[in-house]
């Protein structure tokens, strides 16, 4: 049995059953919730992924990501929406949020499986060569404990934003575009719109303060952390 426990909340009672069912048979824990209000009943600090379904009841599975994305103790928790919408401002605003992945109903099982194995070894802890923390003046992301500081707040940030600024601080003055932000972060196994990438940049430049002024968009050619 995998020892990473998944969360399930979709208010179709049936589905969370079978994929409880299927996601158990290939050897991982999994709850299920049938509203976003439930989930949050449940210590969601100790889940390795999430899959919400987006349309639920009063809170969807949305703002339920909102809630959690922007607590420190659970902001890196991945996320799979699972939702039988598929335009593409519906799959912007999931990634805009901070989704690592999207599946539209129906899906098939091993389709679920296959993504669900993916998001994990993409969260997984690497091993570490480079230094455990990497900072600027005030600016301090500690890549082993996923937190990152500014002046001593703490900053809650997505995976993504944290894995972008982490390439951005390990390589001042160096000129990133889109393409190998998209190589190095989202390793190719998901399809992601250059925009998701523009809107994650303008996150982390509001959210570090004073910091945000460093992370510079050279027109044409991609975005640098200078010094």
């Amino acid at each position: 049995m995998d020892n990473r426990r998944i969360l399930v909340v979709d208010d179709e009672e049936a589905l969370c059953e079978i994929l409880k069912f299927n996601l158990e048979k290939e050897g991982f824990q999994t709850d299920v919730a049938y509203s976003a209000e439930e989930a949050l009943t449940k210590p969601i600090e100790s889940y390795s992924l999430l899959i919400l379904d987006i349309m639920m009841g009063e809170l969807s599975g949305t703002g339920l990501a909102k809630i959690l994305k922007a607590k420190p103790q659970t902001s890196s928790i991945p996320i799979i929406f699972c939702t039988a919408r598929d335009g593409e401002d519906d799959t912007v605003t999931g990634l805009e949020i901070g989704a690592d992945d999207y599946i539209t109903k129906p899906f098939s099982i091993r389709e679920v499986v296959a993504r669900v194995r993916s998001v994990l070894r993409r969260s997984a802890v690497p091993p570490h060569t480079d230094s455990d923390t990497v900072s600027y003046e005030g600016l301090k992301l500690e890549t082993l404990r996923k937190t990152c500081t500014a002046d001593g707040e703490t900053i809650p940030l997505t995976k993504k934003e944290f894995e972008i600024l982490e390439l951005l601080l390990r390589n001042p003055n160096v000129v990133f575009s889109r393409e190998e932000i998209l190589a190095r972060i989202w390793h190719k196994e998901v399809i992601v719109l250059d925009r998701t990438i523009d809107v994650n940049i303008t996150r982390l430049r509001k959210k570090t303060g004073r910091y945000g002024k460093h992370i510079i968009t050279r027109q044409g050619y991609g975005y640098v952390f200078e010094t």
